[in-house]
Parts: C-alpha cells; sequence; structure tokens
C-alpha cells in the first residue's frame, strides 16, 4: 500500500483542485477553540480557488452548526456551504413519520427534528430509535445503553443514527458520538441506518453544493477532501473515489504525531490497517 505524499500546507495542492470538502471538528475547531491557521487556509483557497464545502457528522440541521462556528470565531470567509449528517439524515426520519420513535440524545438535538411530524414515545411503544448521540456526553458510555438496546433487538426495532462518528475530541478529551451507539446497537445484531460519513448520501448532498457555487457540474477528479477521522473522513472519501488528505493531528493524534511532528510511517500503517488509503497528509491544516 502507498504511502500518502506528505506536504505543508494547502498551498501545495490549491491549483490541483476546484473544490475543498472539509471536515470540521478536529480539522478547524476542537469543540472549544477554533484553529486561526485552518481558518485562513481555507479562507484562501475560497478566495482564489473555489468553494469550501464544509461536510460535518453534526446531527443538527447547517444552520446550528454555523451558530457554533460562529462563537468559535470560525470566519465566514472560511466556508461556502454547510452539510451536516443532520440535513442528510431528516430525508429518513421523513420517510418514517410519524413513528413514534425512540430519543435518543440531548435536548440541544432537538432541531434536527422541526417539521418532519415525527413523534416520540417511550421504548416500548417506539417503532424505531432515533440516535444523536448519548443523553450526557460528558459521562455516559456506550455500556450504559446495553440492556436497553438488547431489548430494541429482540423487537427488531431499526436505529436512524444521525452522527456516525464514534468519538470526537473536545478540548482535550474524546467524547463519544451516537456511532459509538449505533456500533454497540450493530454488535448486539440490531439493524442500523446512516447518512452521515463515510456513507454516500452526504457525498452526494455535498458535491451538489460544490456544483451550485460553481455554477457547474464539478468533477470529482477536482475535488479534495479533508478530514481527521479514518472510519468518516476518509473511509468516505474512500468509498466515492476521491482524493483526500488526512490531518494527522486529530483524533488520532497520539498515534501519528511525534516529538518531531508528523510521523509519516505511523500514518501510513495505521491507513494500512484500515484498509484505507489517502493521497496526502498533513500535521495540521495550513495554508
Amino acid at each position: 500500500m502507498n504511502a500518502p505524499k506528505l506536504v505543508t500546507g494547502l498551498s501545495d495542492l490549491a491549483t490541483t483542485y476546484d473544490a475543498l470538502l472539509c471536515d470540521v471538528w478536529g480539522v478547524i475547531h476542537n469543540g472549544r477553540d477554533s484553529f486561526p491557521a485552518a481558518c485562513a487556509g481555507l479562507a484562501r483557497f475560497r478566495a482564489t480557488q473555489g468553494p469550501v464545502i464544509l461536510i460535518s457528522n453534526s446531527p443538527r440541521p447547517f444552520g446550528a452548526v454555523i451558530e457554533q462556528l460562529d462563537a468559535l470565531g470560525v470566519p465566514r470567509e472560511a466556508w461556502s456551504q454547510i452539510v451536516t449528517s443532520g440535513d442528510a439524515t431528516r430525508q429518513l426520519l421523513a420517510e418514517r413519520a410519524p413513528g413514534p420513535a425512540w430519543k435518543i440524545g440531548p435536548d440541544r438535538d432537538d432541531g434536527l427534528y422541526e417539521g418532519l411530524g415525527v413523534t416520540f414515545s417511550g421504548l416500548k411503544e417506539a417503532a424505531f430509535i432515533s440516535v444523536t448521540g448519548p443523553f450526557d456526553d460528558e459521562n455516559d458510555e456506550p455500556a450504559d445503553y446495553r440492556e436497553r438496546f438488547m431489548t430494541c433487538v429482540e423487537r427488531d426495532l431499526e436505529m436512524i443514527c444521525a452522527n456516525p462518528d464514534i468519538v470526537v475530541q473536545r478540548g482535550d478529551r474524546l467524547i463519544y458520538c451516537g456511532g459509538a451507539l449505533a456500533q454497540m446497537y450493530e454488535g448486539l445484531g440490531g439493524r442500523v441506518t446512516m447518512a452521515g460519513k463515510p456513507f454516500t448520501a452526504i457525498y452526494e448532498l455535498s458535491l451538489a453544493k460544490a456544483s451550485e457555487a460553481l455554477g457547474r457540474a464539478i468533477d470529482p477528479k477536482k475535488v479534495l477532501c479533508i478530514g481527521d477521522g479514518l472510519p468518516t473522513d476518509v473511509r468516505g472519501a474512500n468509498a466515492r473515489g476521491l482524493d483526500v488528505l488526512f490531518v494527522a493531528s486529530g483524533i488520532h493524534g497520539a498515534e501519528t504525531i511525534g516529538r518531531e511532528g508528523l510521523n509519516l510511517p505511523a500514518v501510513t500503517d495505521l491507513l494500512h490497517q484500515a484498509g484505507l488509503t489517502a493521497t496526502y497528509a498533513i500535521a495540521d491544516l495550513v495554508w
């Protein structure tokens, strides 16, 4: 398996691509602080080269993500459009309305359901499960849901998961996301359906937004995906046949970043173990 090409910044690649599909959490912020150099690099690409589509596994529609980015100080010049797993998941939920659904996730994610006609119930009455994340992502672990999930598997309830991420980095901590619950549910024999990264729906929606911003149909060979998550960002780009720039300092940073910076053999080995490939690798996203 070929090693990814080590690059010093987006400036090495900018003229090769017409649009970027860029991950959010772990690439341009960590949930508490934005990364100014990454934001400046995206703004530079957008100003000189083409659209930047932020592609996020947030379970909330894009409007809530804009509010979060504004609060973290991410400049709006750094992106053209935002597509979220929540946006892609809303169609799945609409097809299953009115349910009722057993809703798992914090109240802040309730915007996902607005206008869809989905009703809610307890586990016993539910027609399906809808997951945006743990009820309390600061303290809950997937094992806390095991017994309830076993009951759902016995009833053959389908789970709709609006966030395929297993973990994200919040400050200096890794916290569980909806994907960790979906992983456990599948492991128990349950049925899970997802639309976010690495699944097709969110990429088709993102490519459509890129074409809209360009004013013409985009050539997928001229699209670069940027992300730090192997099972989501890199796997999704590989599945869609898109080039990918792997940002090593994100959730895999403990394995890929050493005292002297990015450890390319470690990155290559990590990709090989996952059966994935990256076109390029960089420690942190910069221009």
